[in-house]
């Protein structure tokens, strides 16, 4: 299958890599304060007492963003984890119209969760909502990203959905599902 919003799921993978990054260099920042502090206690000199606040709160929040932006590209590369033991041994006629009902299943929980989210950012930017950490990080922002990045699997699957309706309807027998190795080949 070819996606044509494929640069658009690759810049959610993108931020996603990011998010990953910083949460790496927040941490290896946090530890190397902690080690200069404990590396000048012991050669008897006072502690420069550096730490950056709510690292914990900033990586958790970054974690939630690298989790949801990889969404759509994870599945668009066949990436998620699928139990196939049933319906891979159905005629490809058969086995195509259970992809279109697992699609249509998916799209619409996902719709859900999307105006769930989307309605929860409105509130949140609506209120003032902040976090309650050592920041006050307003909530609408990782809200945002969340219903961003559910939008861009909601793409993801509709498209899907529309690729495995034409060959369902065209020629099923020629359905046969993509895997991880198909898509590594491709590139």
């Amino acid at each position: 299958m070819t996606f044509k919003f494929d640069k658009l799921y690759r810049l959610g993978a993108w931020g996603a890599a990011a998010c990953m990054v910083a949460i790496c260099a927040l941490i290896a920042l946090q530890v190397t304060f902690r080690l200069v502090d404990a590396l000048l206690v012991l050669v008897g000199l006072g502690r420069l007492g550096l730490s950056i606040t709510g690292v914990s709160e900033m990586a958790s929040y970054l974690l939630v963003g690298a989790t949801f932006l990889g969404l759509a590209y994870t599945f668009v590369h066949h990436a998620h984890i699928r139990v196939t033991l049933l319906i891979s041994r159905l005629p490809s006629v058969i086995r195509v119209w259970f992809e279109v009902f697992g699609l249509i299943v998916a799209l619409a929980i996902s719709l859900l969760l999307g105006y769930g989210l989307i309605e929860l950012a409105r509130e949140s930017l609506q209120y003032n909502d902040v976090s309650s950490g050592f920041l006050s990080i307003p909530l609408w922002i990782p809200q945002t990203v969340l219903a961003t990045s559910v939008g861009l699997l909601c793409l993801a699957l509709a498209e899907a959905l529309l690729m495995a309706l034409r060959i369902a309807a065209r020629d099923p027998a020629s359905f046969r599902e993509a895997t991880a190795t198909d898509d590594s080949e491709m590139h």
